[in-house]
């Protein structure tokens, strides 16, 4: 795939970041990640997987060979309505905070929507994550109440271990 929007970074006006939303031969832009973009390490074969499917969208952000952010999310369709993007989260190393990074994550994978004819995206975030909201608001996301609930799924081992 080819590279997205490039960004000047805002603090030092010299570096570039290059935001771009991976495909199947991408699994090697994951090998360089800064901290806290991802919750846990990189594992490389569900990397691979992810990528492999179609259905699903990895935006990354950068900098050099690190990747400095990414936003994922997934297209689905439901027998009574359009197409719709979920994104899923979206993480920016703190070393790359408040330099409009992920926004311009949000954006590509809104495009990438667009483009799929997908007819809306939504995403969750806690009431209390102020920068989350704001970064939503942003890309003209519209807060709307819900509840969600959590259901593990997951059998139990023996012993009632998971």
């Amino acid at each position: 795939m080819a590279a997205g929007p490039a960004v000047s970074d805002a603090e030092s006006g010299s570096e570039v970041i290059v935001v771009r939303v991976l495909g199947p031969g991408d699994v090697r832009v994951l090998d360089h990640v800064a901290p806290d973009v991802f919750d846990n390490a990189v594992d490389a074969r569900l990397a691979a997987e992810f990528l492999a499917d179609p259905r699903h969208h990895l935006a990354v952000a950068i900098d050099g060979t690190t990747v400095v952010g990414m936003a994922s999310a997934v297209h689905y369709v439901h027998p009574d309505k359009p197409t719709e993007l979920w994104v899923n989260e979206v993480g920016v190393a703190e070393s790359h905070w408040r330099r409009g990074i992920g926004r311009d994550l949000m954006r590509a994978l809104l495009e990438r929507g667009r483009e799929l004819g997908c007819g809306q995206a939504w995403v969750a975030t806690d009431e209390a994550n102020l920068a989350a909201r704001r970064l939503y608001s942003s890309v003209g996301g519209v807060p709307e109440e819900a509840i969600i609930f959590t259901i593990p799924i997951a059998r139990r081992r023996q012993g009632g271990s998971e």
